[in-house]
């Protein structure tokens, strides 16, 4: 019996060392499932309303099991609970109150326990497998990993990484490449997700960021972080851009990033299935990285409009398919890169464009100023765009202006003034037909004008603004590059209502929170009176 007892004992812990090896899980949670099984089976045997619990020690194999017992007076539960007398058998000096333990003999297990209790370990085991998955891979996001293609489902990719599984889904894949099950296969661990199956584990290839690290990879300079990849944009399968500088001055990050006869980006290139990369030199001035950033085009100009976050890029005629690129391609993927949406046009659509712009600004001046042709276009040729510039610039800035005296200047102010004055005027009157409340004017940052375009998107009371966000109220149209400044913004480049007024985001607070304070009035005079 005692040989047999032994061998039972080995076996157990055998079992266990086997386990843990096998799923690379601690040894003390297959220990800790066997004893949860033990105690289940021992249940099942004693009654399910007895506190039995099971020990099983990890270095001898000893099991032991007891019941836990309450110590009373009079007793109610004769599974829970046992009299003093009793107590006093099972262990002396037991008093009323006391928690005693009641050793129980070992169990038989049945074919029907024996199979429970399998169930139980192989539950606890698979939860504390996927517990080891999910904390082993969560750290590694970002990484490069390589897996072999176990099967593709609807599409999608998925992949054996040895201990878990992860997946590549169909939009994180480099369009047209064939994956065949048993392929050896790199990509991105894009994030990680617990859920009760099991961790997530998505994949990518066709993030920027694959192509970050596979530079990181074939590049020691990379690595070591002499040059840095400060920025990338991909069309998968296509054609990709990316700007390199280098914190060392004597190191070409270009020439080091292509490699002797192009033998590092090349190998970039073959893993990503034959996509043309484009290596940028990074600057820290805008318009020069964007001039890099539409390479091979030749750039003549760059204007830079800060407060639309937008570009302006003027190119040579013959150069506007070459910079705009196939489908807008070259366009695009620079404008990923600087962050910035650019506006492509060739020098004459500029030539017209300023043209125009100086005649319609000319014809304005004319208008409201009430001056002849000469003297609104020699406003326009200093730089003078709107009658607010005219209107409260410094005098001596009008005076200046060859031909100019501060005579005409004085009378220029003040016909500007009137002009806006005129205006003013005129938006209050719309607003008022359109229905807009007065209460609305008495909003700070709030203009007639503004009141105006806030009456044609029927916001007509204190109320329809507060219920407004301040995203739809001044949110800015999404920069989206367009291949000419003349085309019409899509739908979904739409900002909020008076996005063209250049309110921030903090003004857009302020006006929305004065709109809604006089729904607080009413709990301002409850609390004082209270008071």
């Amino acid at each position: 019996m005692a040989t047999a007892i032994s061998a039972n004992k080995a076996e157990l812990l055998a079992i266990a060392d086997s386990v843990a090896r096998e799923k690379l899980i601690d040894k003390a949670i297959v220990i800790e499932a066997m004893e949860d099984a033990i105690q289940r089976a021992a249940k099942n045997r004693y009654g399910a309303e007895n506190d039995i619990r099971a020990k099983l020690d990890p270095n001898s194999g000893d099991l032991r099991l007891w019941r836990v017992v309450e110590v009373v007076e009079a007793v109610d539960d004769y599974f829970k609970q046992v009299s003093v007398a009793d107590a006093q058998k099972l262990e002396k000096g037991a008093k009323v109150g006391d928690f005693i333990v009641d050793p129980l003999p070992p169990i038989e297990f049945g074919r029907i326990q024996a199979q429970a209790s399998k169930q139980i370990i192989f539950q606890k085991v698979r939860d504390a497998e996927r517990e080891r998955q999910f904390e082993e891979f969560k750290g590694r996001v970002g990484e490069i990993i390589t897996g072999v293609v176990k099967r593709v489902e609807f599409g999608h990719v998925v992949v054996d990484l040895g201990r878990a599984e992860g997946v590549i889904r169909r939009d994180q894949q480099i369009p047209r490449e064939v994956v065949r099950v048993g392929d050896r296969i790199r990509s991105l661990i894009l994030r990680v997700i617990r859920e009760n199956r099991g961790p997530q584990i998505f994949l990518s290839r066709a993030h920027p960021d694959f192509m970050k690290k596979l530079f990181a990879q074939e590049v020691p300079e990379i690595y070591d972080g002499i040059i840095e990849i400060k920025a990338a944009a991909r069309d998968p399968g296509s054609r990709a851009k990316i700007g390199v500088i280098s914190h060392d001055g004597s190191i070409d990050p270009v020439g080091a990033c292509v490699g002797m006869k192009g033998s590092r980006v090349q190998a970039v290139v073959q893993e990503m299935q034959g996509e043309k990369i484009d290596i940028i030199p990074w600057s820290p001035d805008t318009a020069t990285f964007v001039v890099n950033a539409l390479q091979p085009a030749n750039v003549s100009r760059v204007v830079i409009d800060e407060e639309e976050d937008r570009i302006e890029v003027v190119v040579p005629d013959d150069q506007l398919s070459l910079a705009i690129g196939r489908r807008g391609q070259n366009v695009r993927l620079a404008s990923q890169l600087t962050g910035k949406a650019i506006d492509i046009m060739t020098e004459t659509d500029a030539s017209d464009k300023r043209q125009r712009e100086f005649a319609e600004r000319s014809e304005m001046f004319q208008n409201e100023l009430d001056v002849d042709e000469t003297l609104a276009q020699l406003l326009v040729a200093e730089g003078f765009t709107t009658l607010e510039e005219v209107a409260y610039i410094e005098q001596d800035e009008i005076a200046t202006i060859e031909g100019f005296d501060e005579e005409l200047a004085a009378e220029l102010q003040n016909r500007a003034q009137e002009a806006l004055d005129r205006r003013e005027e005129a938006n209050r009157e719309e607003r008022q037909s359109l229905g807009v409340e007065d209460a609305l004017a008495a909003i700070p940052h709030l203009t007639e004008a503004m009141l105006v375009t806030l009456g044609k998107a029927g916001i007509k009371t204190l109320d329809d603004l507060a219920d407004l966000a301040t995203d739809e109220l001044v949110a800015r149209r999404r920069a989206e590059p367009r291949r000419r400044n003349n085309d019409q913004p899509r739908e979904q480049d739409k900002g909020g209502i008076l996005a063209d007024y250049g309110l921030s985001e903090e003004q857009g607070n302020e006006i929305i929170m004065a709109a809604r304070a006089h729904w607080f009035e009413g709990e301002d005079a409850v609390a004082d009176t209270s008071q």
